[in-house]
């Protein structure tokens, strides 16, 4: 990876452009620019609910490691044609969303996020996520993209559903159903 910051205000963006991990500068307004932004933004939104508190150590220990597989995902995307997230990651999540899913109520509905506190980060958590897998997309119709960087995001949007799911029971919270029939 390219050369670690010893100084965070180094002025060289000041023109509109920063630089990638390999050396190379875009303009700020770059898709895989946006793509990095959204990724990082995802990111401080999990440190946010990690920072809420967890009810379980488990869970705490699952969005750190997120943490460090969205710095990997980060990463990779700043160097163009470079891979370091690893699928196993992936199955990672999928193994996670099994577990926790197993214990949930099948859903008749379309839920409103919110709840708990924490079970409402974690509906923050999965819309951002969302917006950091619409940005990589994008990124991929024009620039070399991993299919593991675009299954992974997929795949923690649902371990944010799935566990603000979990949140709300463990913490007491109410899961309000949409109600369909509001409008008629």
């Amino acid at each position: 990876m390219g050369n670690r910051l010893s100084a965070i205000a180094t002025r060289t963006g000041d023109g509109g452009t920063t630089g990638l991990g390999d050396g190379s500068r875009v303009s700020k307004a770059d898709a895989r620019v946006a793509a990095m932004g959204d990724v990082d933004e995802l990111n401080s939104a999990v440190g946010m609910l990690i920072a809420l508190g967890l009810p379980q150590d488990a869970m705490d220990g699952l969005l750190a490691a997120v943490q460090q597989d969205l710095l990997d995902l980060g990463g990779e995307l700043s160097i163009p044609g470079y891979t370091l997230l690893k699928s196993e990651r992936v199955a990672a999540l999928d193994a996670w969303l099994a577990l926790a899913n197993a214990g949930l109520p099948r859903l008749q509905e379309f839920i409103r996020p919110g709840g708990t506190l924490v079970a409402a980060q974690a509906h923050v958590c999965r819309t951002v996520c969302r917006r950091a897998e619409r940005s990589v997309v994008e990124l991929a119709e024009s620039q070399a993209v991993s299919n593991t960087v675009r299954q992974y995001l997929n795949r923690l949007s649902d371990l944010m559903f799935v566990m603000a799911r979990v949140l709300n029971r463990t913490g007491g919270g109410a899961e309000h159903q949409w109600d369909r029939t509001r409008n008629d």
